[in-house]
């Protein structure tokens, strides 16, 4: 018989607790995870990826021509590859030096081995910063919400999709609530959001309006704060 969901999730959050204890279980399971994938596949595809960036948020892909953009929490498929017309891709993930057996040093983009709470980027680098999928497995939100805006230009923009709502998991220890994005606020406005249902990121159903579903949200960088 499995443990109930909601024990399982009280039991992950007391794990959790401890910082160093919750941090080295979620990488563990994380990397098993893309070994696994790696296994299954052959060679980690990412072909996916330019929908997200450019289909799903309506956006025309020479918006990023000459910009610089940060990926947080990119994993191993090379996220950034797509965009050939950026001055500068790089994908942010603690798990790189991991990543690098799974075949990272193939694609045209860089990694930076670093956590999301201590981006080693300057202030107002990036023009475009973007988290998929990621930001709940993230150590401390807040924190990184903090250097997300510390290192987006003026004007520049985030682009966040992320499961809201959801039982705590190993890997996702964060509950985030559907208005997560209010902690951005006011450095940042939200120009456009959206809540969705179904069982994937890519999913365009109704949100029942409780319950998990996906947020997708574009927040663009006030240059007054």
């Amino acid at each position: 018989m499995g443990v109930n969901p909601q024990i399982r999730s009280t039991l992950i959050s007391i794990v959790n607790s401890f910082p160093l204890l919750g941090r080295t279980l979620k990488h563990s399971r994380e990397l098993e995870f893309w070994k696994s994938r790696k296994q299954a596949e052959g060679q980690l595809g990412n072909s996916h990826y330019e929908y997200y960036y450019t289909t799903h948020f309506g956006i025309d892909r020479e918006f990023y021509r000459g910009k610089r953009m940060l990926d947080i929490g990119c994993g191993p498929r090379g996220s950034l590859e797509w965009a050939d017309m950026a001055a500068e891709r790089v994908g942010l993930d603690p798990l790189v030096p991991a990543y690098r057996k799974l075949g990272i040093d193939r694609h045209k983009m860089r990694y930076c081995a670093a956590h999301s709470e201590r981006i080693p980027y300057p202030d107002s680098y990036f023009d475009v910063v973007t988290s998929i999928n990621s930001l709940d497995h993230v150590d401390n939100v807040k924190q990184t919400i903090q250097e997300i805006t510390r290192v987006t230009k003026p004007h520049g923009i985030f682009l966040v999709v992320v499961e809201v709502n959801h039982m705590v998991r190993v890997c996702e220890p964060h509950r985030l609530p559907p208005d997560f994005t209010d902690g951005f606020l006011p450095t940042f406005s939200v120009t456009q959001s959206a809540l969705f249902g179904g069982d994937t990121s890519r999913s365009k159903a109704p949100y029942s309006g409780t319950g998990p579903g996906y947020l997708c949200a574009i927040l663009s960088r006030n240059p007054d704060f």
